[in-house]
């Protein structure tokens, strides 16, 4: 009962904009991951490249550039999945002084909000901050997977089980980068979240736009016109 209650709190629009927002997560990144045929995403095209790196790393010698690079996506991972926690951190702290932000977001919106409304909001928020933090962490360590695999590349390409460990080490890569994309798309959303405690049409315009520009990046940047150039 005191969750019925709590839920009454909340109008139509509010829901509208809460389905909008989980519902565009979902679909944008199916429709990342799973391209048509016609038209790829930039995603998609990197695990092409991707590919490619492991196969081309085998004869490299030394292998120092590529661990660079790995190491690379390691730092940038782990900074943000660091970040996320600290976001989360913020998060649960927001709950527990809910009644003084209530003070703070009614001067801001000029509309009085009781505190179980506006936790309620910023859970909506943790829940997307709290997926990309354990998207990061295990993109992290499946970087670290592959370094491992990596390194277990025999030097001499006429040996066999060169190019099936090269392959393994490019799909735990493009798993890993799935898991970061995934991660990332989550902190977006998680910003277009922060909309709804101004109210139901702006948490509706902030997933629109953040629909746009995942999309845009994507599906019509100058980056995946690059990357299109080698695929004419």
């Amino acid at each position: 009962m005191i969750w019925i209650d709590r839920l009454a709190l909340f109008s139509p629009l509010d829901y509208a904009a809460v389905a909008t927002l989980f519902i565009g997560w979902v679909s944008i990144g199916y429709f990342i991951e799973n391209p048509p045929t016609s038209r790829p995403s930039v995603s998609y095209l990197m695990t092409h490249y991707r590919k490619e790196w492991m196969r081309h790393f085998v004869d490299r010698n030394p292998r120092v550039f590529d661990a660079q690079i790995l190491g690379n996506l390691r730092q940038g991972t782990a900074f943000f999945a660091s970040t996320s926690m600290i976001a989360v951190g913020g998060g649960l702290a927001l709950i527990g002084n809910a009644e003084q932000l209530a003070g703070v977001a009614s001067e801001f919106t000029l509309v009085e909000a009781s505190p179980i409304v506006l936790e309620l909001k910023i859970m909506i928020m943790l829940i997307f901050v709290a997926n990309a933090f354990l998207k990061f962490v295990w993109a992290h360590r499946l970087f670290g997977y592959c370094s491992v695999v990596m390194a277990a590349v025999p030097n001499d390409t006429n040996d066999s089980r060169t190019l099936p460990r090269a392959d393994t080490a490019s799909e735990i890569n493009i798993t890993a980068s799935r898991s970061f994309n995934r991660a990332m798309r989550s902190v977006y959303f998680g910003l277009a979240a922060s909309a709804w405690l101004f109210g139901g049409v702006a948490l509706l315009i902030a997933t629109v736009i953040t629909l746009f520009v995942l999309w845009r990046r994507e599906f019509a940047s100058q980056s995946r016109t690059a990357l299109l150039q080698e695929q004419v």
